[in-house]
Protein backbone atom coordinates (compact mmCIF):
# COMPACT_ATOMS: atom_id res chain seq x y z
CA UNK A 1 0.00 0.00 0.00
CA UNK A 2 1.82 3.29 -1.35
CA UNK A 3 1.25 7.40 0.31
CA UNK A 4 0.93 10.30 -1.56
CA UNK A 5 0.29 13.38 -0.07
CA UNK A 6 -1.14 16.47 -2.43
CA UNK A 7 -2.00 20.16 -2.30
CA UNK A 8 -5.41 21.21 -2.66
CA UNK A 9 -5.59 25.13 -2.88
CA UNK A 10 -4.19 25.64 0.54
CA UNK A 11 -5.16 22.80 2.25
CA UNK A 12 -2.96 19.37 2.17
CA UNK A 13 -4.73 16.18 1.63
CA UNK A 14 -2.95 12.65 2.01
CA UNK A 15 -4.31 9.90 0.09
CA UNK A 16 -3.46 6.04 0.18
CA UNK A 17 -4.11 3.33 -2.41
CA UNK A 18 -6.72 1.29 -1.99
CA UNK A 19 -5.54 -2.44 -1.23
CA UNK A 20 -5.50 -5.18 -4.11
CA UNK A 21 -8.53 -7.01 -1.98
CA UNK A 22 -10.24 -4.03 -1.64
CA UNK A 23 -14.21 -4.68 -1.88
CA UNK A 24 -14.04 -1.60 -4.62
CA UNK A 25 -11.93 -3.35 -7.02
CA UNK A 26 -14.05 -6.90 -6.77
CA UNK A 27 -16.81 -4.38 -7.91
CA UNK A 28 -15.59 -2.87 -10.39
CA UNK A 29 -14.40 -6.38 -11.97
CA UNK A 30 -17.91 -7.71 -11.48
CA UNK A 31 -19.39 -4.47 -13.55
CA UNK A 32 -17.15 -4.77 -16.27
CA UNK A 33 -18.04 -8.63 -16.74
CA UNK A 34 -21.23 -8.06 -16.63
CA UNK A 35 -21.50 -5.26 -19.30
CA UNK A 36 -19.83 -7.80 -20.96
CA UNK A 37 -22.10 -10.60 -20.78
CA UNK A 38 -25.44 -8.98 -20.61
CA UNK A 39 -24.88 -6.11 -23.26
CA UNK A 40 -26.64 -3.93 -21.31
CA UNK A 41 -29.02 -0.32 -23.31
CA UNK A 42 -27.92 2.74 -21.91
CA UNK A 43 -29.41 5.31 -24.09
CA UNK A 44 -28.06 8.55 -25.01
CA UNK A 45 -29.72 12.15 -25.69
CA UNK A 46 -26.16 13.74 -26.46
CA UNK A 47 -24.04 16.24 -28.66
CA UNK A 48 -24.67 15.36 -32.08
CA UNK A 49 -21.04 16.47 -32.95
CA UNK A 50 -19.78 13.49 -31.10
CA UNK A 51 -22.93 11.19 -31.15
CA UNK A 52 -20.84 8.73 -32.91
CA UNK A 53 -17.75 8.40 -30.78
CA UNK A 54 -20.07 7.96 -27.91
CA UNK A 55 -22.31 5.17 -29.81
CA UNK A 56 -19.31 3.34 -30.95
CA UNK A 57 -17.43 3.70 -27.44
CA UNK A 58 -20.51 1.89 -25.35
CA UNK A 59 -20.67 -0.37 -28.14
CA UNK A 60 -16.67 -1.33 -27.85
CA UNK A 61 -16.95 -1.40 -24.15
CA UNK A 62 -19.66 -3.98 -24.36
CA UNK A 63 -22.99 -1.97 -24.04
CA UNK A 64 -25.51 -1.35 -26.46
CA UNK A 65 -26.41 1.80 -27.43
CA UNK A 66 -30.03 3.22 -28.36
CA UNK A 67 -29.39 7.86 -29.71
CA UNK A 68 -32.49 10.14 -29.71
CA UNK A 69 -33.41 13.70 -29.92
CA UNK A 70 -37.30 13.01 -29.10
CA UNK A 71 -38.49 13.56 -25.09
CA UNK A 72 -41.33 10.95 -25.59
CA UNK A 73 -38.86 8.44 -27.23
CA UNK A 74 -36.19 8.90 -24.67
CA UNK A 75 -38.87 8.54 -21.91
CA UNK A 76 -40.85 5.27 -23.61
CA UNK A 77 -36.65 4.12 -23.59
CA UNK A 78 -36.01 4.89 -20.52
CA UNK A 79 -38.60 2.28 -19.36
CA UNK A 80 -36.16 -0.62 -20.99
CA UNK A 81 -32.52 0.88 -21.01
CA UNK A 82 -30.53 0.60 -17.65
CA UNK A 83 -29.75 3.88 -17.72
CA UNK A 84 -29.84 7.27 -19.75
CA UNK A 85 -26.87 9.87 -20.72
CA UNK A 86 -27.41 13.59 -21.19
CA UNK A 87 -25.69 15.80 -22.65
CA UNK A 88 -26.22 19.87 -23.55
CA UNK A 89 -23.34 20.41 -26.04
CA UNK A 90 -24.21 21.64 -29.00
CA UNK A 91 -27.80 22.86 -28.42
CA UNK A 92 -30.72 23.52 -30.34
CA UNK A 93 -33.73 25.82 -29.51
CA UNK A 94 -35.70 22.70 -28.77
CA UNK A 95 -33.60 21.51 -26.04
CA UNK A 96 -34.41 24.56 -23.53
CA UNK A 97 -38.02 22.66 -23.16
CA UNK A 98 -37.40 19.38 -23.85
CA UNK A 99 -34.38 18.39 -21.81
CA UNK A 100 -35.97 19.33 -18.13
CA UNK A 101 -39.22 17.86 -19.70
CA UNK A 102 -37.17 14.70 -19.82
CA UNK A 103 -35.37 15.23 -16.43
CA UNK A 104 -38.58 15.07 -14.50
CA UNK A 105 -39.67 12.22 -16.06
CA UNK A 106 -37.24 10.17 -15.13
CA UNK A 107 -37.42 11.05 -11.94
CA UNK A 108 -40.97 10.22 -11.52
CA UNK A 109 -40.34 7.02 -12.96
CA UNK A 110 -36.97 6.53 -11.07
CA UNK A 111 -34.97 5.96 -13.77
CA UNK A 112 -31.05 6.39 -13.15
CA UNK A 113 -29.48 9.16 -15.49
CA UNK A 114 -25.80 10.42 -16.26
CA UNK A 115 -25.47 14.40 -16.99
CA UNK A 116 -22.81 15.85 -18.94
CA UNK A 117 -23.02 19.91 -18.28
CA UNK A 118 -20.98 20.88 -21.19
CA UNK A 119 -19.98 24.35 -20.95
CA UNK A 120 -21.63 25.07 -17.58
CA UNK A 121 -21.68 28.94 -16.93
CA UNK A 122 -22.13 29.79 -20.82
CA UNK A 123 -25.28 31.65 -22.28
CA UNK A 124 -28.47 31.57 -20.93
CA UNK A 125 -30.28 28.89 -22.68
CA UNK A 126 -27.98 26.16 -21.49
CA UNK A 127 -27.98 27.87 -17.82
CA UNK A 128 -31.83 27.20 -17.74
CA UNK A 129 -31.66 24.02 -18.84
CA UNK A 130 -29.02 23.00 -16.11
CA UNK A 131 -30.88 24.95 -13.44
CA UNK A 132 -33.89 22.86 -14.19
CA UNK A 133 -32.31 19.97 -13.48
CA UNK A 134 -31.95 20.96 -9.91
CA UNK A 135 -35.04 19.40 -8.57
CA UNK A 136 -34.75 16.55 -10.52
CA UNK A 137 -30.86 15.87 -10.44
CA UNK A 138 -28.89 13.53 -11.84
CA UNK A 139 -27.84 10.29 -10.60
CA UNK A 140 -24.12 10.54 -12.02
CA UNK A 141 -23.01 13.91 -13.09
CA UNK A 142 -19.24 14.29 -15.21
CA UNK A 143 -17.20 16.66 -16.33
CA UNK A 144 -14.22 18.76 -16.27
CA UNK A 145 -13.53 21.25 -13.25
CA UNK A 146 -14.47 23.80 -14.35
CA UNK A 147 -18.20 22.34 -15.64
CA UNK A 148 -18.61 21.06 -11.89
CA UNK A 149 -17.84 24.28 -10.44
CA UNK A 150 -20.16 26.32 -12.54
CA UNK A 151 -23.10 23.96 -11.92
CA UNK A 152 -22.75 23.94 -8.07
CA UNK A 153 -22.93 27.78 -8.31
CA UNK A 154 -25.66 27.95 -10.68
CA UNK A 155 -27.52 25.44 -8.24
CA UNK A 156 -26.56 27.16 -4.85
CA UNK A 157 -24.56 24.74 -3.52
CA UNK A 158 -21.08 26.40 -3.79
CA UNK A 159 -20.87 28.02 0.25
CA UNK A 160 -17.26 28.25 1.17
CA UNK A 161 -17.39 29.20 4.42
CA UNK A 162 -15.37 26.92 6.71
CA UNK A 163 -14.74 24.64 3.55
CA UNK A 164 -11.54 22.56 3.46
CA UNK A 165 -12.27 22.60 -0.66
CA UNK A 166 -12.96 26.41 -1.46
CA UNK A 167 -13.93 26.15 -4.61
CA UNK A 168 -12.61 28.40 -8.06
CA UNK A 169 -14.52 30.41 -10.61
CA UNK A 170 -17.00 29.02 -12.90
CA UNK A 171 -16.05 29.11 -17.00
CA UNK A 172 -16.88 27.36 -19.89
CA UNK A 173 -16.07 24.52 -22.37
CA UNK A 174 -12.58 23.81 -21.85
CA UNK A 175 -11.48 24.00 -18.22
CA UNK A 176 -9.27 27.05 -16.98
CA UNK A 177 -9.39 25.22 -13.10
CA UNK A 178 -7.46 21.92 -12.08
CA UNK A 179 -9.50 18.88 -10.79
CA UNK A 180 -7.92 19.60 -7.04
CA UNK A 181 -10.07 23.20 -6.91
CA UNK A 182 -13.45 21.43 -7.83
CA UNK A 183 -13.25 18.59 -5.21
CA UNK A 184 -15.56 20.93 -2.82
CA UNK A 185 -17.76 21.43 -5.92
CA UNK A 186 -17.82 17.68 -6.84
CA UNK A 187 -18.41 16.48 -3.16
CA UNK A 188 -21.49 19.25 -2.39
CA UNK A 189 -23.09 17.99 -5.73
CA UNK A 190 -23.00 14.05 -5.10
CA UNK A 191 -24.50 15.00 -1.60
CA UNK A 192 -27.31 16.97 -3.40
CA UNK A 193 -27.73 13.92 -5.66
CA UNK A 194 -27.83 11.48 -3.27
CA UNK A 195 -30.69 13.44 -1.15
CA UNK A 196 -32.93 13.46 -4.72
CA UNK A 197 -31.93 9.66 -5.64
CA UNK A 198 -30.02 7.75 -2.74
CA UNK A 199 -26.77 6.77 -4.61
CA UNK A 200 -24.85 8.92 -6.59
CA UNK A 201 -21.63 10.13 -7.69
CA UNK A 202 -19.50 12.65 -9.12
CA UNK A 203 -16.89 12.47 -11.66
CA UNK A 204 -14.48 15.06 -12.49
CA UNK A 205 -12.38 14.47 -15.56
CA UNK A 206 -8.66 15.87 -15.79
CA UNK A 207 -4.99 15.05 -15.33
CA UNK A 208 -5.90 12.82 -12.50
CA UNK A 209 -9.80 12.34 -12.44
CA UNK A 210 -12.07 12.59 -8.92
CA UNK A 211 -14.96 10.56 -8.40
CA UNK A 212 -16.85 11.29 -4.86
CA UNK A 213 -20.06 9.81 -3.55
CA UNK A 214 -20.15 12.77 -1.53
CA UNK A 215 -18.48 11.09 1.30
CA UNK A 216 -15.23 9.25 0.06
CA UNK A 217 -13.25 10.73 -2.54
CA UNK A 218 -11.16 8.67 -4.83
CA UNK A 219 -8.49 9.52 -7.17
CA UNK A 220 -7.43 7.80 -10.87
CA UNK A 221 -4.36 8.82 -12.22
CA UNK A 222 -3.42 7.70 -15.43
CA UNK A 223 -5.02 8.20 -19.08
CA UNK A 224 -3.62 9.99 -21.96
CA UNK A 225 -2.87 13.30 -22.99
CA UNK A 226 -3.96 12.22 -26.79
CA UNK A 227 -7.73 12.35 -25.37
CA UNK A 228 -7.48 15.95 -25.74
CA UNK A 229 -6.56 15.64 -29.24
CA UNK A 230 -9.85 14.20 -30.83
CA UNK A 231 -13.69 14.90 -30.47
CA UNK A 232 -15.77 13.37 -27.86
CA UNK A 233 -13.50 11.79 -25.21
CA UNK A 234 -15.24 13.44 -22.50
CA UNK A 235 -18.91 12.96 -24.33
CA UNK A 236 -18.17 9.03 -25.07
CA UNK A 237 -16.92 8.84 -21.56
CA UNK A 238 -20.40 9.78 -20.10
CA UNK A 239 -22.20 7.57 -22.67
CA UNK A 240 -19.50 4.53 -21.12
CA UNK A 241 -20.53 5.57 -17.52
CA UNK A 242 -24.19 5.54 -18.51
CA UNK A 243 -23.24 1.67 -19.74
CA UNK A 244 -21.83 0.82 -16.00
CA UNK A 245 -24.82 2.53 -13.87
CA UNK A 246 -27.15 -0.03 -15.76
CA UNK A 247 -25.21 -2.64 -13.81
CA UNK A 248 -23.50 -0.77 -10.58
CA UNK A 249 -23.89 1.03 -8.21
CA UNK A 250 -23.18 5.40 -9.43
CA UNK A 251 -19.76 5.18 -7.62
CA UNK A 252 -18.68 2.01 -9.10
CA UNK A 253 -19.93 2.86 -12.25
CA UNK A 254 -18.37 6.03 -12.31
CA UNK A 255 -14.63 4.49 -11.19
CA UNK A 256 -15.06 1.71 -13.67
CA UNK A 257 -15.80 4.33 -17.01
CA UNK A 258 -12.75 6.18 -15.80
CA UNK A 259 -10.45 3.18 -15.23
CA UNK A 260 -11.48 2.03 -18.35
CA UNK A 261 -10.60 5.24 -20.37
CA UNK A 262 -7.65 5.51 -18.43
CA UNK A 263 -5.91 2.43 -19.10
CA UNK A 264 -7.37 2.21 -22.77
CA UNK A 265 -6.12 5.68 -23.62
CA UNK A 266 -2.89 4.40 -22.41
CA UNK A 267 -2.50 1.13 -24.53
CA UNK A 268 -4.35 3.61 -27.86
CA UNK A 269 -1.44 6.05 -27.26
CA UNK A 270 1.72 3.40 -27.26
CA UNK A 271 0.02 2.30 -30.81
CA UNK A 272 -0.96 5.40 -32.63
CA UNK A 273 0.58 7.95 -34.52
CA UNK A 274 -1.45 10.54 -33.75
CA UNK A 275 -5.23 11.61 -33.32
CA UNK A 276 -6.40 9.58 -36.25
CA UNK A 277 -4.82 6.89 -35.68
CA UNK A 278 -5.14 7.50 -31.30
CA UNK A 279 -9.00 7.13 -31.99
CA UNK A 280 -9.09 3.69 -34.09
CA UNK A 281 -6.90 1.97 -31.47
CA UNK A 282 -8.95 3.53 -28.51
CA UNK A 283 -12.14 2.01 -29.60
CA UNK A 284 -9.71 -1.48 -30.08
CA UNK A 285 -8.53 -0.63 -26.80
CA UNK A 286 -12.00 -0.49 -24.87
CA UNK A 287 -12.74 -3.63 -26.64
CA UNK A 288 -9.75 -5.64 -25.37
CA UNK A 289 -8.66 -3.94 -21.96
CA UNK A 290 -9.64 -6.62 -19.50
CA UNK A 291 -11.51 -6.55 -16.20
CA UNK A 292 -8.34 -7.79 -14.46
CA UNK A 293 -6.48 -4.67 -15.74
CA UNK A 294 -9.29 -2.28 -14.79
CA UNK A 295 -9.92 -3.45 -11.40
CA UNK A 296 -6.17 -3.11 -10.58
CA UNK A 297 -6.13 0.45 -12.33
CA UNK A 298 -4.35 2.99 -9.60
CA UNK A 299 -7.27 4.29 -7.40
CA UNK A 300 -6.53 6.49 -4.62
CA UNK A 301 -8.31 7.60 -1.51
CA UNK A 302 -8.40 10.42 0.40
CA UNK A 303 -7.39 9.87 4.24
Amino acid sequence: MSNDSTRCGNAAYATTQISADDPLRTRIAEAVRSVRNTTPLAQSFTNFVTINLVANAQLASGGTAAMSFLPDDIVDTAQIAGATYINVGTLLPFYKDALPDIAERLAHLGKPWVLDPVAAGIGTTRTAILQSFRDYPPTIVRGNASEIIALADMWGLNDNVGDAYPSSRPAGVESVDDVDSATGAALRLARHLGRHTGKAAVAVSGEVDLVTDGEHVYRLPGGSAMMTKITGAGCSLGGVTATYLAVADPLTASIAASSLFNRAGEIAEGSSHGPGSFQVEFLDALWNVTDEQIAASPILVTR
